[in-house]
């Protein structure tokens, strides 16, 4: 029996994983599920892919057709000798990429014991030939389509429940306006159109509350509507200050987000309808973009030294950890379901792409390789 071989890479521990008799035939789709299949489990950060005499072993057959493919898929751990997942491919050509997706998340999760990414999805916004778009694509960047059609400014998009619907703010009726737009009918419904500004909205875990920014009493505060009933209430007031981005904790009982109080923009965290709200950061001479995990890290951004980076605040800890060091601005952080990857924007050469870091240690990779300039992504939690 095989010992169980870890390797160190990058600063995270992988376990080897060997897929050489995980063998597609030559037909394009066969081909396209195994390439998926490869680059899912890499890029999840877990595995260290080797040869024979690996932790573990995936086997199995993929058959192509113009219909699409077909197959077994086999998972087998040589430190227990035990079959962990054994899993029958079957998918139009069209589906061939999210089952791959599924496949390697259900190899994380039997393998790892947590949830995979590979099957998540992340709405940016896209400025491509003089106009700006709402995107999606697939977590490995693949998939890329157009959602919006508005040729004007949108900001802050943030998933709804699933994959089913984003909020974002747009100005294609010359306002700051938040709408909902529906991922399949394409159907985009306004949510706030109050006068001023409405912008950052954000629906709470459980789907029925709704955070944003409104300016309709003369300054930006933060208010929480109930999405059934439409009820409005003011959550901060400060006449004299700016309140921004709001983000959900991950039990919706508290909110996190920017206000410049203190004279400079900084992250807070506020108890729903409480009265006092506590200051989160200290040091960089601002910290915006705050982004509530799923395990309670928040992710934010700093300005230090002239640029902006990427960080994390662990409550437990109370502890602030640094995950980008220069080489252009790092801004808007948002997590994947899997708490340990995050997706943020990277500026260099008056260029913006989306870049997604893994705080256990590896390396940032490129998400974006279309023309264009992308920024403001958020992460499906599903």
């Amino acid at each position: 029996m095989a010992a169980d071989v870890e390797v160190v890479k990058q600063g995270s521990i992988k376990t080897t994983i060997d897929l050489t008799r995980m063998i597609p035939d030559a037909h394009p789709s066969a081909q396209l599920f195994r390439q998926v299949l490869e680059g899912d489990l890499v890029r999840s950060g877990w595995f260290e892919v080797s040869g024979r005499g690996a932790s573990i072993e995936i086997t199995g057959d993929c058959r192509g057709s113009d219909d699409g493919i077909k197959g077994q898929c086999r998972v087998v751990n040589h430190t227990t000798g035990a079959v962990v997942l054994s899993e029958t491919l079957k998918a139009p050509t069209a589906e061939v990429r999210p089952l791959a997706h599924r496949i390697a998340d259900a190899i994380v999760k039997a393998v790892k014991g947590v949830p995979g990414i590979a099957s998540s999805q992340i709405v940016m916004v896209g400025a491509r030939v003089g106009r700006q778009d709402l995107y999606l694509c697939d977590s490995d960047g693949g998939s890329l389509r157009r959602v919006t059609h508005d040729g004007a400014v949108c900001l802050s998009p943030s998933w709804g429940r699933g994959h089913d619907s984003v909020l974002y703010t747009s100005f294609h009726n010359g306002y700051p306006d938040a709408y909902r737009i529906e991922i399949v009918a394409g159907r985009r419904i306004r949510v706030a159109a109050y006068p001023g500004i409405n912008s950052g909205a954000v629906l709470s875990p459980d789907g029925r509350h709704m955070a944003v920014t409104l300016s309709k009493d003369g300054n930006p505060d933060l208010y929480v509507k109930d999405v059934k009933s439409g009820a409005l209430s003011r959550i901060t007031r400060t006449p004299y200050a700016a309140e921004a981005s709001p983000c959900w904790s991950p039990d919706g009982k508290q909110i996190a987000f920017v206000s410049d109080r203190s004279g400079h923009p900084q992250v807070y965290v506020q108890t729903l309808f409480g009265k006092d709200a506590l200051r989160l950061t200290y040091e960089g001479s601002e910290n915006v973009a705050p982004d509530w995990g799923p395990d309670g890290r928040i992710a934010y951004c700093s300005r230090r030294n002239g640029g902006y980076e990427v960080c994390v605040y662990d409550p437990d800890l109370r502890r602030h950890t640094q995950l980008t060091r220069g080489d252009g601005d790092w801004e808007d952080p948002s997590w994947a379901p899997d708490s340990r990857h995050l997706v943020c924007t990277r500026t260099a050469g008056y260029r913006s792409n989306l870049y997604v870091l893994d705080v256990m240690g590896d390396a940032p990779l490129r998400l974006t390789a279309s023309e264009g300039d992308w920024y403001s992504p958020d992460w499906s939690m599903e």
